[in-house]
């Protein structure tokens, strides 16, 4: 996609976000990888009123273009970004059940098979720091080792794939995992995969999942 496009397809994903229930009100924020640098939904902005226009560039070194403040959370869009090249796309939300999850520091375990989307055998959460730092990008960075998912501290949950697309769903199924795994809870203490089961389903996601041509 052009910029433009790029820009556009962000709205929308903000607004599917909140339709969806992943998300809700101006919180959480999108990134995507455009040429040398990337695009970052603007601060503060309500979705159903923000426009292409609003959306903001940065340079890969955190230089702003644009008439819009980016997000709060630029500094661990830019980080994850610039470090994992095989990725294009960043979605994070405060999506209820990632984020009650996280509110008591749980990661999300093997207990379906869904779990090796997100790259491994567990979705781990990255340990509390304030929204905005370089403190709490350097845990994500952590948490993201290996994974292209994780729940956030006391704050929420992204994920990250190679397109906004791949992005999007990968969010929604790991809030769909995370309401899995807290209705298990409530009746007792969920089995999980063996390694063995593990193993074969990340290699089923690694060997490539659903059709080339979505990317």
């Amino acid at each position: 996609m052009d910029e433009d496009q790029t820009r556009a397809a962000i709205v929308a994903a903000c607004l599917k976000m909140n339709a969806v229930g992943l998300n809700q009100g101006s919180s959480g924020n999108i990134s995507v990888r455009q040429g040398d640098r990337i695009l970052v939904t603007p601060s503060s902005i309500p979705y159903e009123e923000m426009v292409p226009e609003d959306i903001v560039a940065l340079d890969m070194d955190g230089t702003p273009h644009g008439a819009r403040k980016p997000s709060s959370e630029w500094r661990f869009h830019l980080d994850l970004l610039r470090a994992r090249p095989e990725l294009g796309a960043v979605v994070h939300a405060h999506a209820p059940y990632c984020t009650t999850l996280a509110i008591m520091h749980m990661e999300i375990p093997a207990v379906h098979y869904m779990v090796a989307a997100a790259g491994g055998g567990t979705i781990r959460c990255a340990p509390y720091e304030t929204f905005g730092t370089q403190a709490l990008s350097d845990r994500i960075i952590a948490a993201m080792e290996g994974r292209k998912a994780c729940l956030m501290a006391h704050h929420g949950m992204l994920a990250a794939e190679a397109t906004l697309d791949r992005a999007m769903w990968l969010a929604v199924e790991v809030e769909a995992l995370a309401r899995q795994y807290h209705g298990a809870l409530l009746l007792g203490d969920p089995p999980t995969l063996s390694d063995a089961q593990l193993a074969e389903a990340v290699a089923q996601f690694t060997a490539g999942y659903g059709q080339a041509d979505r990317g």
